[in-house]
Order: structure tokens, then sequence, then C-alpha cells
């Protein structure tokens, strides 16, 4: 049996076999079990597809036959995304049917974790966010260590709201890496993907955190939120969290947040977006006769050029190449004088 969707993500192949032996074995070793029927054992197509950034994996998965996989001893945080076909996560008391319309996010803090029962000719993205990642990164809105697990409300509406946001973003990314210039091949970038993910996560998806992040409307005085600017504009050509900017300023981040969108209208990574894009057009209007616009573009953290130009000429009025032309004149040779 063969899924209903092409795979995604074929250029960054991790396993892929007809055999149920096979596939026990491999998902075995990633702290996973694998339970097909034997009488629909022989229909198993089973693909993954997927990369692994600092902080989160995502892949592509399909199996072909219903199946039923569950999760032991692992601590990151699992969220289940159909493109094709239906699936079901268990996990404790909670069941979630997961389609195009819903995804599930499973919380690493109970015994047996959770059980995914996948329907025939299922296929979908799965995305991990470590543990390490993920909490530290809420430690970071916080201000402060958290003290009790981090758990989520298991159910995503992909349909509105921050649900549909989360999917349009994962989509593009997944259709980025199946290119070969791929923006996230850039560190910068996918840092800033994380953040992200990450950052919209905790902030609008409920969790039992919600409620003291949500209270952080603490004072903040000007001097902090331009400790955070100088820190920005000071490492522009460096991957920034959140939490470096936390650390940097000594605000949490989510008071950070709104304060500094009260002073600059924009938020810290808008902000680092914004200045980035600045330096470039600097760069252009300066540039030596040997630079081109791939070099700076590169240089600043933005290696998807088709994508870098549109947003360039949406935010100056013109092509990146019109400016490169206007910088200084190139230097006369010394043989022609």
């Amino acid at each position: 049996m063969r899924v209903a969707v092409s795979p995604l993500l074929e250029r960054h192949p991790i396993f892929s076999s007809r055999s149920s032996e096979e596939a026990r074995a491999f998902l075995q070793v990633k702290e996973f079990q694998l339970d097909v029927a034997p009488r629909q054992a022989w229909e198993l197509d089973m693909r993954i597809n997927g990369i692994y950034l600092p902080g989160m994996y995502i892949g592509y998965i399909q199996y072909g036959p219903p199946v039923a996989v569950r999760a032991v001893q692992r601590d990151d945080f699992w969220i289940q995304m159909p493109i094709s076909g239906q699936l079901e996560v268990v996990s404790g008391t909670n069941s979630v049917v997961c389609d195009t319309s819903q995804a599930a996010i499973a919380s690493p803090n109970r015994k047996d974790y959770y059980l995914v029962r996948s329907g025939a000719g299922c296929a979908g993205i799965r995305m991990s966010l470590f543990k390490a990642a993920l909490v530290g990164q809420l430690a970071a809105l916080l201000g402060e260590p958290i003290d009790a697990p981090l758990d989520f409300a298991a159910e995503i509406n992909l349909a509105t709201g921050h649900g549909r946001t989360l999917a349009r973003y994962v989509l593009m990314a997944v259709a980025d890496l199946q290119t070969s210039g791929s923006m996230l091949a850039s560190p910068i970038v996918m840092t800033a993907f994380e953040q992200f993910i990450m950052t919209g996560l905790l902030l609008s998806h409920p969790h039992n955190y919600s409620d003291a992040l949500h209270r952080l409307d603490l004072a903040i005085a000007p001097r902090d939120v331009r400790r955070a600017v100088d820190f920005i504009e000071g490492h522009l050509s460096s991957p920034i969290t959140i939490a470096d900017i936390v650390r940097a300023t000594g605000v949490p981040g989510r008071t950070l947040f709104k304060h500094f969108k009260d002073c600059k209208g924009v938020s810290p990574m808008r902000y680092l977006r914004n200045a980035r894009f600045q330096h470039v057009r600097e760069a252009l209007l300066q540039a030596e006769p040997e630079q081109g616009v791939t070099s700076i573009a590169t240089s600043w953290g933005f290696v998807h050029l088709g994508r870098f130009s549109i947003e360039y000429c949406r935010r100056f009025g013109e092509r990146p190449s019109d400016t490169l032309k206007r910088c200084k004149p190139a230097r006369p040779n010394p043989s022609q004088q």
C-alpha cells in the first residue's frame, strides 16, 4: 500500500524499508516500539526523512498500513502533523485524533509517554522539540528556572490562530529544506526559525506556565531596552537567541517582548531582522568594486537570495543590485592615468 502524497524531504533520507523486522529494529534504537498486524506486514512501506537542527528535529514519516508506535523513555516534545490520512495520539487519559486540520503535541511527563495509532495511508510531519532547548526558552521568557515539568494542552487546532501560523511556517520550512539552497543552511536563519517556533508555541499554545508568562507585565526602564538594542546591534553577524538577550539585559524575556514593542514598535527578533537588512543596505552602498550582492547578503545571514531580493525590494523600493550600482565608483586603474 502506498500513501496518497509524494514523500517530503527526500534530500534528507534517514530510513526506508518494507521489512517489518528492519523497521522494528530501527525504531527500537530510537526508543520507539512498532506494532503492525502480521497479515498487513507485507504492505509496510516505511520511510523517514528529516533533518536535525540544534534544538529540534523536523521530518516526514509514512508507514503504509495501519500501525501502532509507542514512545518509551524519551524526554522531547513531539508534534504530530498529518498531511494525509488520520492518526490518533494517546497520552495518559488524553486521546487526540489528528488530520490536516488538527495536530497533537505530546509532553514527556508521563511514565508511558505516548502511543500513536497511524491509519492506513497516513503520512505527515513530525517535529521533536528538544527538552533542554524548549525548557531553556521558557526559563528565558520567565526570567527564572522552572520548578515543574512543562505540560502542553494536547490538541493544536491547525485551522485557526497560532496553530494555523505554526503549520504554515513548518510547511514553508519543509519546502525550503527540499531545495539545494535552503535558507536553514545558515546558522543565523536556523536559529531565527527555532526561536520563532519555540517562542510562538510557548506564548500562544496553552500549557501550565501560560498564566505566569502573561502576568509578566513588570515595569522596565528605558535603559534596559537600550541594553537590548546595544546587544543586538553588537551581534548582528552571529546567531542570537532570546536567552542571549535576557542574559545581556537581566530582564525576563516575556517582559522584554512587551516593553521592547512599546518602545520600538516591534519584537526584539523583528528588530534584529530589520537591523540586518539595514546593515546589508549600508554595506551595498559602501561596497568595494570586487564585492557582489551574494557575498554581502550571505555575510549577514541571508542565504536564499531570491527571497532576500524580494523582501529587500519591498523594504527599500529597489533591487539590491540597483543599490550596489549606486555605491562609490571603482578606484581608477593606475595604468590608465
